[in-house]
């Protein structure tokens, strides 16, 4: 074995199946010269370095989507048919998209128009909203008062509470509360009632228990499919996820 080898001549004798390369049976001389040249090489080509990364990124991101797929089968039924989150869009449609939100989340704030527009140019999207306050007590008293609604008037009542909540710019205080139930009609004591049943601790529990399941841990985060898909997306980005749903499924 000469002293210097070169890079490419070390490499591809790495790379050959029938040829077993071990480091350890290199002299010191030998291993500094091999590292000196794979330096060099690296030096002289440091977009191999680029490359290499994009490789592992592309291999990290399918290892992820696979990973989160089999949880949103193991998870199926507590994601699609839990029997109390709110459902719109086309209940028969053949893709389904979940949202776990929060109403104090900026980002859950700029999707939701783009997440109806999504679901009402489509028609053919059913879709699930999923109570999962995470960013303080003003958060959990909002989901209280709109699960609270939903127990007491009824769906249509929900959604015209969740809209509101949306776009509440102070806090959700038993005032401000109140007094939106006020203006949509509603009784607004029963709803005050309501916020402190079992019912409703139960469902944001079961909510926050799937989510740790599917480790979610940011708002908004959505289920397209079979797709978990965790962050802000654009409008034009969740189309081709969905187009992707309808030719998997």
């Amino acid at each position: 074995m000469t002293p210097i080898r070169s890079a490419a001549a070390v490499l591809a004798l790495c790379a050959t199946p029938a040829v077993a390369f071990d480091i350890t049976d290199m002299t010191d001389a030998e291993r500094e010269a091999f590292r000196a040249e794979v330096r060099s090489y690296l030096m002289e080509n440091p977009e191999v370095i680029l490359e290499a990364v994009e490789t592992l990124e592309s291999r990290q991101a399918a290892q992820q989507a696979q990973a989160d797929s089999e949880l949103v089968a193991e998870h199926s039924e507590a994601i699609f048919d839990d029997g109390y989150s709110w459902v719109g869009g086309n209940p028969d449609g053949d893709v389904t998209v979940v949202e776990f939100m929060d109403y104090r989340c900026g980002y859950c704030r700029r999707a939701k128009e783009e997440v109806e527009q999504l679901v009402e140019s489509d028609g053919n999207i059913r879709f699930i909203l999923k109570e999962f306050p995470i960013l303080g007590e003003a958060s959990v008293i909002a989901s209280r008062f709109a699960v609270a609604t939903r127990n007491v008037a009824g769906d249509e009542a929900y959604k015209q509470v969740h809209d509101a909540l949306m776009s509440m710019s102070g806090e959700p205080s038993e005032v401000a509360l109140e007094r939106l139930a006020g203006t949509l009609g509603l009784d607004a004591d029963a709803i005050m009632a309501e916020m402190e049943s079992d019912a409703v601790r139960e469902e944001l529990q079961s909510v926050r228990s799937l989510a740790q399941d599917l480790a979610i841990n940011g708002t908004p985060t959505f289920v397209m499919g079979d797709e978990l898909v965790r962050g802000y997306v654009t409008i034009d980005q969740m189309r081709e996820i969905v187009a992707e749903a309808r030719e998997a499924g």
